[in-house]
């Protein structure tokens, strides 16, 4: 049997043996000038732009405060692994589109994995992940990862505000862009709540007159279609009248006097495709349809309208599933008309059987599942098993099947994609979505014209330390280096290395790979030695900054769950979040004994070395930093969360504060700062930061509480002997993914003694497998209650190809 895997590297020969053929079949003539102008700036975009994209796969779709939100990474480059990408960006957003946490986490191979962990006192509400690469923000933003998750507060049950929906709009798109006088067209519609939900409309359009020339009514989510032939002279309303009862009416899309109308027709195998038109001048006969897939020209045609050579099909047998995108061009190479088609063909997946070897369900039993993979697939493999009773799961979300082939290339938001993929019946309803979204990685005009997108962010493949060099009058360097001592405290690893100064004095490190926090010492020099004192500014890299962003995703709860359901599982979190709490403290209660990790005495604590008079006790919260290697770049980042009630946002180098409706006050060694003091300290210099509730009376400015830091004395601070007279800056690495907790049951642990409230039983952002039988095993024990479990794997391999299996026990 031939291998299905090769398919993906055949595609572009497919594309160019399909363009050749049908213009050789048809008996086109050879293109002219703009017809090859227009080649010639797609083959340019495709060459030097390259798509690279972004999926993640959660371990569940909703959370609860306590959580840890587990994830794995996809990462693609013109629909391959992209095996040379280095750094996946992942935030974690609140609805006002703040950053509430935020990491750097490695790829290799195309696969990374990352996790946040959700505080005990996170606010409820809902959240947005959202995953890119620095490549990718050179592009529209829409093209970003974003998904939707709820977080609730175990404690009550709050899923955060809901605004209700009290109003709604109806957009309106003409098939092929416009409507044309004296040409009938298909209009499709698509009708949205305020909060972005589809909802169900039903009305008429009507002429300026008040006669009814068309009904609408809903098909699917909010979308639907109905046909139009517009009067010269004449414009249209639409009068709709939501479920609630509530009606609008909505003006249509003018019509233009003169232009070309794309009626397309899907018949699977092939697309018809029909111009019509009105009042072209004799000038405009000749126009060029033209079709790309995956940013490929897949197909061309002349057509004529006074030869009557307006209309066309393509054979799609040979193609790919996935979008494809048809436009017109005018004698001038300017875009008339354009139209996204779904070609439903067989989706190359990989296919997987996934079997019991061992399967218990009793009480911290033990279960093997045996996954069957293709002979020939080397790739990456991410599995979570959930509790399939109290973890309900949106079973027609975005995964990674329908953003491979659907979400990834369309410009819009898609309600419940997978729902499209269930059958045959459901596919036919996917042209809705192509009439009702738009398609805009590139934009003809511009791309025609030589305009391409500016590349501000680089491609990156590691870590860069970039910069400028100045003298002591502020002129660049421009001839010289800056050196480094790189030292790495979570290996204990360092190194030292020179970036030479370019003639505006900037200098760059590449490539660096680190996990955790680099300490770098630094020292510009000049090689003339002319100026004694060389200044050194380090740039700031987008990823520091912690500014709200507006979301082009609609942030949108998963659908209700039953009531039963939602509270047993939120009782178990509640529960669970105990039992990590003991788990951390290294508290573990026995039967008979209490076994306790030794406390130190009050003389041996960094608080009694270090906080005098009014800072010795109070009531608040102590963070011991020097035996911590914290990867936050200051102070207020590190707080973020971890103090219940107290707001940190905004810039984290000049953040707001607000504690019980004030700003507390902020103290450096006992003495009262200002907040941009606080935030320009490093990280590695802080031994200690109480946070005072209010009131705070050891100094002014605490009525709304205090933050107070000391920096480290002399025991705790171990300068480096090689740094002598080097400055230091500290620089954010790769983060530390924590491993996810999977007791081993057969050996007894003191540990086991704690209830076992998991319901997350098994996660692995890698799994590993057998090359030579073709297998990989999951491997995993119960917790104390569960019954039956949700198992969910989805994979890439080499070629791009992914495959996704669900499935019960």
């Amino acid at each position: 049997m031939q291998r299905k895997s090769l398919h993906k590297l055949r595609y572009l020969l497919m594309s160019c043996v399909l363009a050749t053929g049908i213009w050789g079949a048809f008996g086109f003539t050879p293109p002219d000038d703009w017809a090859t102008r227009i080649q010639r700036a797609l083959a340019n975009f495709t060459g030097n732009y390259p798509q690279e994209k972004v999926y993640l796969q959660l371990d569940k779709d909703y959370y609860a405060s306590g959580e840890t939100v587990w994830f794995s990474g996809f990462v693609t480059l013109n629909d391959l692994p992209a095996t040379g990408a280095r750094n996946l960006y992942a935030e974690l957003r609140d609805q006002k589109g703040a950053i509430v946490q935020k990491e750097l986490v490695l790829v290799y191979d195309g696969a990374a994995s990352g996790e946040f962990t959700l505080p005990e006192n996170m606010k409820p509400g809902l959240y947005q992940v959202r995953a890119y690469t620095a490549w990718m923000l050179n592009f529209d933003s829409t093209f970003l990862f974003y998904k939707n998750i709820q977080v609730f507060d175990p404690k009550t049950g709050k899923s955060g505000e809901e605004t209700a929906s009290k109003d709604y709009a109806v957009q309106f798109f003409p098939e092929g862009g416009d409507l044309v006088n004296e040409v009938s067209s298909v209009v499709a519609f698509k009708a949205i709540d305020q909060n972005g939900y589809p909802i169900k409309v039903a009305g008429a359009v009507r002429d300026a007159n008040d006669k009814q020339v068309a009904v609408i009514t809903t098909v699917h989510d909010g979308m639907g279609t109905f046909e139009l032939k517009p009067e010269a002279g004449k414009t249209y309303k639409a009068v709709v009248q939501s479920a609630s009862g509530q009606q609008k009416t909505f003006p249509l899309p003018v019509a233009k006097t003169s232009g070309i109308a794309l009626k397309v027709y899907n018949r699977g195998s092939r697309i018809f495709y029909l111009t019509g038109f009105n009042g072209i001048d004799s000038t405009a006969n000749n126009l060029l349809l033209v079709a790309t897939m995956q940013n490929q020209l897949i197909y061309k045609a002349e057509l004529n309208i006074d030869e009557g050579k307006v209309s066309g099909l393509i054979p799609t047998n040979n193609l790919p599933p996935g979008i494809l995108q048809l436009t017109i061009f005018d004698n001038q190479g300017r875009p008339l008309s354009e139209r996204l088609v779904y070609v439903n063909q067989k989706q190359d997946l990989l296919e997987f059987f996934l079997d019991p070897q061992e399967l218990n369900k009793g009480p911290r039993q033990r279960t093997e599942l045996v996954l069957q993979i293709p002979d020939s697939m080397r790739g990456h493999l991410s599995v979570a098993v959930t509790d399939a009773d109290q973890v309900a799961r949106d079973e027609n979300a975005n995964n990674i099947v329908t953003h491979t082939f659907l979400t990834s290339d369309i410009h819009g938001y898609v309600h419940n994609p997978y729902w499209y993929f269930q059958n045959d019946s459901t596919m036919q309803t996917l042209d809705l979505v192509m009439l009702t979204n738009g398609w805009r990685r590139y934009n003809w005009q511009q791309i025609l014209q030589d305009k391409f997108p500016k590349i501000t962010y680089p491609y990156e493949q590691g870590i860069n330390i970039t910069g400028t060099a100045y003298t002591s009058g502020r002129a660049p360097v421009t001839d010289g280096s800056v050196n480094f001592l790189i030292k790495i405290p979570v290996d204990s690893s360092s190194a030292f290395a020179s970036a030479p100064v370019n003639s505006k004095g900037q200098f760059a490190l590449s490539n660096l790979m680190y996990r955790d926090t680099a300490q770098i010492y630094f020292q510009g020099n000049m090689t003339n030695k002319k100026w004694k004192d060389v200044d050194v500014q380090f740039d700031r890299h987008f990823f520091d900054n912690f500014a709200p962003v507006k979301t082009p995703i609609p942030l949108l709860p998963p659908p209700p769950m039953d009531n039963k359901v939602l509270k047993n599982y939120l009782a178990t979190v509640l529960e669970g979040n105990s039992v990590i709490r003991s788990m951390t403290n290294r508290t573990i209660f026995l039967k008979e004994v209490n076994i306790n990790a030794k406390k130190p005495t009050p003389e041996e604590t960094t608080e009694k070395r270090y906080a005098s008079g009014m800072f010795a006790g109070g009531d608040g919260y102590t963070f011991d930093l020097t035996n911590e290697n914290p990867t936050s770049f200051n102070v207020f980042q590190y707080l973020q969360a971890r103090v219940p009630g107290l707001q940190i946002g905004g810039d984290m180098n000049n953040p707001s504060l607000s504690w019980r409706g004030g700003a507390p006050g902020v103290f450096l060694d006992q003495m009262p700062v200002d907040i941009n003091t606080v935030a320009n300290i490093p990280m590695s210099d802080v031994a200690l930061i109480k946070v005072f509730r209010p009131p705070f009376m050891g100094g002014f400015g605490g009525g709304n509480g205090a933050i107070a830091i000391w920096t480290r004395r002399g025991g705790d601070s171990r300068p480096d002997p090689n740094a002598k007279g080097l400055e230091l800056v500290k620089k954010g690495g790769y983060k530390i993914i924590k491993e996810f907790y999977s007791p081993d049951y057969s050996v007894k642990k003191a540990v086991h003694q704690l209830a076992d409230k998991r319901l997350t039983l098994y996660w692995n952002a890698g799994l590993p497998y057998d090359t030579t039988n073709h297998t990989a095993r999951i491997i995993f024990y119960n917790n104390d209650f569960t019954k039956n479990f949700h198992v969910v794997v989805e994979a890439m391999d080499q070629y791009g190809r992914v495959g996704r299996v669900v499935k019960d026990f």
